[in-house]
């Protein structure tokens, strides 16, 4: 009677070894390929036309100059460019610095699947097919193209992978820290922490403002927990600390770049030029009483009417969905940005309140247009498939490096990195990998898997969302998933706030505000499919319990069934 248990528990004992061998063995493997994956491709970065307003400011400041904004760039992207040159003097170590950030987002996001086990209570989907499920996802994020590639470029894009991996841990850990294990002293220090995350993310990438914002909310919670004074005022000094670290240095560096003050206002004037054109003829029409001369008005409708029919001509596919070329409109050197500067006499400050008035005058009059290019700009990352993920198996850095070459060799730019010898190696090397054809392959398997998400994201964020209705209108039945739930529907709602915000500001046709998204993204596609197969198969146990009980006619009580659900 004692020999069979010692046998079971002995052969348990030595399954889990052997698993936990496999698991690490995997893990290893996986790694081991990102590593290779980054490190046999050159490691001098790649360059575009923003990147200087990226790199300027550490370039000047390295070659004798001040450290200031430039182009309206957040100041935190420039300091760790200008960290990592003056550490090592070699731009190759901007590509290593973010190539090790992305081998440590990936290892959060491990951590992060691991702890987010927490929310489901006796869960129906074993250790194994849960740690799996995370490391495929790890996986394809790691071994994923756009993710290297993004890695690669003086961009804020190659860290915000790690600052999304923090964010989101540090939101799991809040909320089991808060909700779960009622562990005062650590959900404080968590929030806190979030808090710095949230505010150094959006700072880093504008386009997760709105999201940042988003992923404060559960802290709320905090101030209506009774009994917690001392943690509420922590976590408010915490807070303000935190602001004040990462907004005041930019407020006071912002205040001598322009382009910081008129980029908004000029981006929701062109980018919803249309409306406004429209709007400014009927109020014309009407001879509506407004701020603005009627003269100055007429002169900058048919200034608005004549160039956006030249930026259809311009480039015809830019902007698609919105009709025209917004960028020819903002920065092509005769157009309407510059036009209506001239007419305010380059009163900055007019030139902007303008700009904001009509953005909201088309808010005010036409509302249901407004809502209808922001639910086009949102169709275009949902529909027909979930475009943070890029699915191609190859791409060219030969035509990357080239594009490089020519972003920083405009007459302004070769003035400041001419004075930085690691600079003028870094164009050398550069212009030697332009004259190749390089070409970044992957395995089949990644792209395949990358695309199998692209397309099932719709369906599964659906799925989840009719579930996630169904746990809380039966909260009795499905109690045990409440939790799991929520974080799914706030994970889904984290991608949506980034998307609202660009759909409402610019559009989403530009790629980069959809790809950056890749990790969230996936984090959520991976958090709903495990709470679909949670569902799935404690409905199946509740049915073959019910089989059970007609077979044998017997009725099993409601409570023994629960209990039966619950594992007691």
């Amino acid at each position: 009677m004692i020999a069979q248990p010692a046998s079971s528990e002995s052969y348990r004992l030595r399954t889990d070894s052997l698993w936990w061998l496999f698991y690490w063995t995997l893990l290893a493997l996986v790694f081991a390929g990102a590593i290779w994956q980054r490190f046999r491709l050159p490691l001098d970065p790649i360059a575009d036309p923003d990147t200087w307003g990226y790199l300027s400011p550490a370039l000047r400041k390295l070659t004798g100059a001040e450290f200031g904004h430039t182009n309206g760039r957040n100041f935190i992207y420039p300091g760790f460019v200008l960290l990592v040159l003056r550490l090592f003097a070699d731009f190759r170590a901007i590509t290593i610095a973010q190539h090790f950030l992305g081998l440590l987002a990936g290892a959060v996001f491990l951590l992060t699947w691991k702890r987010a086990r927490i929310f489901v209570p006796n869960p129906r989907i074993g250790r194994v097919a849960h740690d799996l499920l995370g490391l495929a996802g790890a996986a394809i994020f790691l071994l994923q193209w756009q993710t290297i590639v993004f890695e690669k470029e003086i961009r804020p894009e190659g860290i915000c992978a790690f600052a999304l991996s923090i964010t989101f841990y540090l939101l799991i850990q809040f909320l089991a820290c808060f909700f779960l294990e009622h562990r005062r002293t650590a959900t404080v220090a968590y929030a806190i922490a979030l808090a710095f995350t949230a505010i150094f993310l959006a700072s880093i990438k504008p386009s997760f403002g709105l999201a940042s914002l988003f992923v404060l909310s559960p802290i709320i919670a905090l101030f209506w927990r009774s009994g917690w004074w001392w943690q509420k005022v922590w976590f408010s000094l915490g807070f303000v600390f935190s602001a004040a670290v990462l907004l005041l240095p930019e407020h006071f560096l912002s205040r001598n770049d322009e382009m910081s003050r008129t980029f908004v206002p000029t981006t929701l004037f062109v980018v919803h030029a249309e409306l406004i054109r429209d709007q400014l003829a009927n109020d014309l029409a009407k001879n509506v009483s407004l701020p603005y001369s009627r003269d100055r008005l007429e002169r900058l409708y048919l200034a608005l009417r004549t160039e956006i029919e030249k930026s259809r001509t311009a480039r015809q596919y830019a902007y698609h969905s919105v009709g025209f070329d917004a960028d020819f409109l903002m920065y092509d050197p005769n157009s309407i940005a510059v036009q209506a500067r001239r007419e305010f006499r380059g009163d900055v400050t007019a030139l902007c309140a303008f700009y904001r008035f009509y953005y909201g005058r088309i808010w005010e009059k036409r509302p249901l247009q407004v809502l209808a290019k922001v639910a086009r700009q949102m169709q275009i990352f949902y529909l027909p498939y979930c475009r943070a993920y890029d699915p191609r198996i190859s791409r060219k850095l030969g035509g990357d490096y080239r594009y490089s070459v020519v972003s920083l060799s405009d007459p302004m730019c070769r003035k400041v990195w001419m004075d930085y010898p690691p600079a003028v190696d870094f164009m050398n090397r550069t212009e030697e990998l332009a004259r190749r054809e390089l070409r970044f392959r992957l395995l089949p398997i990644i792209p395949t898997a990358v695309l199998l998400m692209s397309i099932s994201y719709l369906t599964w964020l659906a799925i989840a969302l009719v579930l996630a209705v169904i746990v809380v209108l039966t909260s009795g039945r499905w109690r045990r998933l409440r939790f799991i739930a929520a974080l799914v529907v706030f994970s889904f709602s984290f991608n949506a706030a980034c998307c609202l915000e660009v759909a409402t500001i610019i559009s989403l046709e530009n790629r980069r505000y959809m790809t950056v998204q890749m990790y969230s993204t996936l984090l959520a596609q991976l958090l709903g499919f495990w709470f679909i197969l949670e569902f799935v198969v404690q409905m199946w146990e509740r049915r073959r319990v019910a089989h059970a009980a007609r077979v044998s006619g017997d009725r099993v009580p409601r409570s023994r069934t629960f209990l039966c659900e619950m594992n007691f």
